[in-house]
């Protein structure tokens, strides 16, 4: 069967569609249930490989090599057994005990998936080197743009994750604003007229070509005003005396929850640290849309450019969905009264995925302002999404995607021994890593084949993970009344342990006392976050919630992510579920007793 044979849908395939039955289907099992299912295919991959290869070429008796000589063969079996003993240790995060971080078990056709490209070692940097690779990828890419609202004119690669595809979107910011300050600036030379940095910077497409067509500016003239394609200082100092008064650069505007990336995207791309303009956020912590406005307003007064304006569909921290669609109603007034194309960049490398329930009965999916979110994606310009997060594909695989080609638009580079027109194009022009595999991308896109993109498919599991993240809530409580919850829109648990009245530094003592015993114990796995800069009106209402009072800068939380699809199966749920609320119970009663009287748990 061909590539391009379309597959049986899921729906077709089967009229079951519980989070326990595809848990069941397309999973190794929490106790290996598939195992002989999982034996069986990878065999067969293997005959399949080796009959291609036995077959592609018919070697004269010459070229063949007698099996390795035994001490070459029990060399590798035992270093092999030392590698594979070795990895015993590893963090056993196939395990429901698991709750640390945003890792679980991997799917059966994301394994199988991998497996089979590996083997092949396909490169997508071109389709020279990657025929059929090549394919895959794009067909991916097109499952995942549909999954998140674009259309057919979806654009993007597979990166090695979530950091290099926020990368990508700087990239292509960048590469755009320079074009639009680059005709300003060639514009205002000629004409002698004042250069407006942050008008210029968000011209937008439209009126660049109107503008070029109307001064007859061409190619070679942009390129030598251009910062990226000629001598950055140079252009600097030009575009000060066009303005009359210093260039100090564009400005990323990003949430206080933002992901690490940004500031090292800023140092990349020398920004500058103080580019990264970092937005408070509202009591739920999640971007505040008030301030976000005001941010606006500071970055024209202060003529200092919006290289991007960063949204985040959930959080590391909390799993917490920023308010899409209202920052994005903003920028779309902005565009319409005043004429500012600002990039939409939305971070969804995390919570990209539970974009499967936008098409769930409202009572079966989301809440509707996170479903509001989610379904204002589609119309961002760009979007990073991890699908070894949420999609249960093996590391390291992430995605970028762009609404259509000309946002997918971005500085040119030679590479003569790669340029080969009549394969089609090659991504190595496009991306920021030169050779990648297509190993992740065949996971993605035999995922998307078999146990789908939406609200029957991936979607049923992951409303599976939301009922379970409210069962471990319910049990927490039950267990450790003093268990005070924030915020949280999806399938991450964020707890403090607190009296009613205590002080947030006696919160924080009696919090990090429960994540020790954790810690010292090799049942479950958690992890932990601290609030600090940014998150003062969480902190503030969070302590509120217990009657406590504010002494301390930093507000610390146990984090439990609940993603492991076994937590879908009753039976698992109510097994390990009674072993966690034991753990819990233990753990508070002896942090409540540590020198602070008797229990009150």
């Amino acid at each position: 069967m061909s590539l391009n044979t379309p597959l049986p849908s899921p729906v077709e395939m089967s009229r079951e569609h519980s989070a326990e039955a595809l848990t069941g289907a397309f999973f190794p099992g929490a106790d290996s249930q598939n195992g002989v299912r999982l034996r069986e295919q990878m065999s067969a991959m293997l005959d399949h490989w080796f009959q291609w290869r036995d077959h592609r070429f018919s070697a004269p008796a010459s070229e063949n090599h007698e099996r390795l000589t035994s001490q070459h063969d029990l060399r590798l079996v035992e270093r092999l057994n030392a590698l594979q003993e070795a990895l015993t240790e590893e963090t056993p995060t196939f395990t429901p005990r698991y709750l640390a971080h945003m890792k679980a078990d991997l799917s059966l056709p994301a394994i199988l998936g991998w497996f089979a490209a590996m083997l092949h070692n396909p490169n997508t940097t071109s389709p020279e080197a990657s025929r059929v690779g090549s394919r895959i990828e794009r067909e991916a890419i097109r499952h995942l743009g549909e999954m998140m609202g674009f259309g057919a004119q979806v654009e993007g690669h597979f990166t090695s994750g979530g950091t290099i595809a926020n990368f990508e979107a700087v990239w292509r910011a960048r590469y755009r604003m320079d074009r639009w300050l680059a005709l300003a600036l060639c514009i205002s030379q000629q004409t002698g007229a004042s250069l407006d940095f942050f008008d210029a910077a968000h011209m937008g497409w439209p009126r660049f070509r109107d503008l070029s067509d109307r001064y007859d500016i061409n190619e070679e003239a942009i390129d030598a005003a251009s910062a990226l394609a000629s001598n950055p200082c140079d252009i600097i100092r030009r575009l000060s005396i066009a303005s009359g008064q210093p260039y100090r650069g564009p400005v990323l505007l990003v949430p206080g929850n933002r992901h690490y990336s940004w500031e090292k995207a800023a140092d990349v791309f020398g920004l500058g640290r103080e580019a990264v303009w970092s937005v408070e956020l509202d009591e739920g912590g999640r971007m505040d849309i008030d301030k976000f406005i005001q941010t606006i307003q500071r970055a024209h007064r202060e003529r200092r450019p919006i290289l991007a304006a960063v949204a985040v569909a959930g959080t590391t921290e909390t799993g917490a969905l920023d308010p899409i669609d209202a920052i994005f109603d903003h920028l779309d007034a902005l565009t319409e009264t005043r004429g500012w194309s600002i990039w939409r960049h939305v971070d969804a490398a995390y919570g990209g995925f539970f974009r499967t329930l936008v098409h769930r009965p409202g009572d079966e999916g989301i809440g509707a302002r996170a479903r509001s979110s989610l379904e204002a994606i589609k119309r961002a310009d760009s979007i990073t999404i991890d699908p070894h997060k949420l999609s249960y594909v093996p590391y390291a695989c992430g995605a970028f995607l762009t609404a259509d080609a000309q946002r997918y638009a971005v500085s040119s580079f030679d590479a003569p021994y790669l340029d080969r027109p009549e394969l089609g194009p090659g991504k190595w022009a496009s991306t920021l890593e030169g050779s990648r595999s297509a190993a992740g991308a065949a996971a993605t896109w035999l995922t998307a084949e078999t146990l789908g993109f939406d609200e029957n498919g991936l979607g049923s599991l992951l409303k599976g993970a939301l009922d379970a993240t409210a069962f471990l809530r319910a049990l927490i409580l039950r267990v450790a009344p003093a268990a005070r919850f924030v915020p949280a829109d999806s399938n991450i648990l964020c707890f403090s342990i607190a009296r009613e009245g205590d002080a947030l530094s006696e919160s924080n003592r009696l919090t990090e006392a429960v994540f020790r015993h954790f810690q010292s114990s090799p049942g479950f796995s958690v992890s932990k976050t601290t609030f600090a800069a940014g998150w003062e009106a969480l902190r503030t209402e969070h302590v509120k919630g217990y009657k406590g009072h504010l002494d301390a800068d930093e507000m610390l939380v146990i984090r439990c992510v609940v993603m492991n699809p076994y937590w879908c199966q009753p039976s698992v749920r109510d097994r390990v579920g009674g072993l966690f609320a034991d753990e819990l119970r233990a753990a508070v009663e002896g942090a409540l007793n540590d020198g602070s009287g008797s229990p009150q748990c």
